[in-house]
């Protein structure tokens, strides 16, 4: 099993940035592809980045492309989500999630294990 614990999530005005970090136990994490997606109320969950197992390459969801950057700090076991010029529709509850494959994958259904999520409000 594979325990992932989001955090970092808050409010933040429009156009500010924000990185959520998520802290990985229960297997090597190095091991791990990991992704973030996100929920908005009434809204489907979207696929936001996600990083492979070596740290690259990565893939943006359209909706976030140029304003999200992924990283992963395997001594830390921990993968960050950066984000800048966040806008009102950023809003939601982001997930962070894990694979136990080398290639990065953008479809939940690609993923192991999930995080609990956290949630990021957008003031304008």
């Amino acid at each position: 099993q594979v325990q992932l614990v989001e955090s970092g999530g808050g409010l933040v005005q429009a156009g500010g940035s924000l990185r959520l970090s998520c802290a990985a136990s229960g297997r090597a994490f190095s091991r791990l592809a990991l992704g973030w997606f996100r929920q908005a109320p009434g809204k489907e969950r979207e696929f936001v980045i996600a990083i492979s197992r070596s740290g690259g390459p990565t893939y943006e969801g359209d909706s976030v492309k140029g304003r999200v950057t992924i990283s992963r700090d395997n001594a830390l076991n921990t993968v960050y989500l950066q984000m800048a010029s966040l806008k009102p529709e950023d809003a939601a509850v982001y997930y962070c999630a894990a694979r136990e494959a080398v290639a990065a994958a953008t479809t939940m259904a690609s993923y192991d294990y999930w995080g609990q999520g956290t949630q990021v409000t957008v003031s304008s």
